[in-house]
């Protein structure tokens, strides 16, 4: 059975396998020597695609906004999803998903331990610039929330 045939599931493991070495071994080139580049990878700053943050509700069934950093798209695609709270320094993560998608599949795994420590190390990379602030307030300049949302009634009316 090949890749192309093999459900979401059934790859999600290895291609977070993967994709972590990846990313430490960026990590690991950044600090020890910021101008360096790996050959086939680059430099952290240029993996993935995109960094944003999705608004609550953007997909059905998704109540809670997230950070993510999308590293490919299409089918498949492949992105870390960080669920972080605002503080007034900053946003500090609580979960780290790593989501493997396909057309109509996906799957995802959610991080601990030193996984989760090195891509909080990402996030904070993020957050120190000022990224994830400034993707927050991007995404929820338009955003209406959901009036479902809200408990109490004269909350979500502004009174």
């Amino acid at each position: 059975m090949t890749t192309d045939q093999l459900t979401c599931e059934q790859r999600v493991d290895s291609e977070l396998e993967g994709t972590l070495v990846d990313i430490l071994k960026l990590w690991n080139m950044k600090y020890d020597n910021p101008d360096a580049e790996d050959y086939e990878l680059g430099t952290l700053a240029d993996y993935g695609l995109g960094f944003d943050y999705v608004a609550p509700h953007t997909f059905e069934d998704q109540d809670t906004g997230y950070f993510r950093w999308l590293l490919s798209s299409g089918g498949p695609s492949d992105e870390f999803r960080f669920y972080a709270s605002p503080t007034p320094h900053g946003w500090v993560v609580n979960q780290i998903e790593y989501w493997f998608l396909n057309w109509f599949d996906g799957a995802h795994r959610e991080l601990h331990a030193k996984d989760k420590t090195l891509l909080v190390n990402i996030f904070n990379d993020f957050n120190s610039m000022g990224t994830t602030q400034y993707e927050y307030e991007l995404a929820m300049k338009d955003y209406e929330p959901d009036p479902t949302d809200f408990t109490d009634e004269d909350a979500y009316n502004g009174n």
